[in-house]
């Protein structure tokens, strides 16, 4: 069997756990990706059996994170039309393996990019935006216990995507600052997390900008239209059936996401 085959297969394997709502102890072994440039070749593969992508999230952006999943740095995932969800939406909760909501600054492309020799500079990657949304990420994993399945497969399982929901546009986005730009979780009425821009990769353009990049290098494009959520602004909380969520972003907007049965 060549390597390329391996890897359609392992995206088979992982896209079977996606659609029957019955997760996986691990990728069986002899499939099983040892490294994340590995997996990576399984999320491309991937692409092939989940339809439509409609853009990138942006994984692991605190150090918090990176130790959680034992990364040294931030890492990319695919997401799919399928996994998009408009604000006000309700999302059962019966499949989920994960069930945690964070709040993340979105940024929708309005024209391609594309890199030379250089990597392309942060007012690069900004003049091919189009506009700034706000988010909720609903991430969620193929995996019984996604902190035993190790990262190469985390990464060939597109680093924990689920659904993310895309809320109001963001008018005059770049003359804020959006490192100071506070997030924060509301469950049931209740604050339950905080947060601010800073706390993706210092500044949510930055990760932007290192996504593009790091996309681009791997050889996948990037088009107009993409949808790129950059990562929690705030720490994710836990939801159950009934919750009602509602990520706010002082003096911008709110994107409500129900959580049901």
């Amino acid at each position: 069997m060549t390597a390329d085959q391996e890897r359609r297969q392992a995206a088979e394997v992982l896209w079977r756990a996606w659609t029957s709502e019955q997760p996986l102890e691990a990728v069986p072994s002899e499939l099983r990706p040892d490294t994340v440039e590995e997996g990576y070749a399984v999320q491309r593969a991937l692409d092939e059996l989940a339809g439509p992508a409609t853009g990138w999230k942006i994984a692991a952006t605190s150090k918090a994170g990176q130790e959680h999943l034992g990364a040294s740095g931030p890492l990319v995932g695919r997401l799919y039309e399928f996994e998009h969800r408009p604000s006000g939406s309700a999302l059962s909760v019966h499949a989920m393996q994960m069930r945690s909501a964070e709040p993340e600054f979105a940024f929708v492309l309005e024209r391609n990019l594309d890199r030379g020799r250089d990597e392309l500079a942060v007012e690069d990657v900004l003049a091919a935006v189009g506009s700034m949304v706000l988010a909720i990420e609903v991430p969620d994993s193929r995996f019984v216990d996604f902190k035993q399945a190790g990262l190469a497969s985390l990464v060939a399982d597109g680093m924990c995507g689920g659904h993310f929901i895309t809320g109001p546009s963001v008018d005059d986005w770049r003359s804020l600052d959006l490192r100071e730009q506070a997030a924060r979780v509301l469950c049931n009425g209740e604050e339950r997390s905080v947060g601010r821009g800073a706390d993706v990769m210092g500044d949510p353009r930055s990760a932007l900008a290192w996504m593009a990049n790091e996309v681009l290098g791997h050889g996948w494009p990037l088009r107009a239209g993409d949808i790129i959520i950059t990562g929690a602004s705030a720490a994710p909380i836990s939801v159950q059936a009934g919750d009602e969520v509602q990520a706010t972003f002082d003096g911008l907007g709110t994107v409500p996401v129900r959580f049901v049965e």
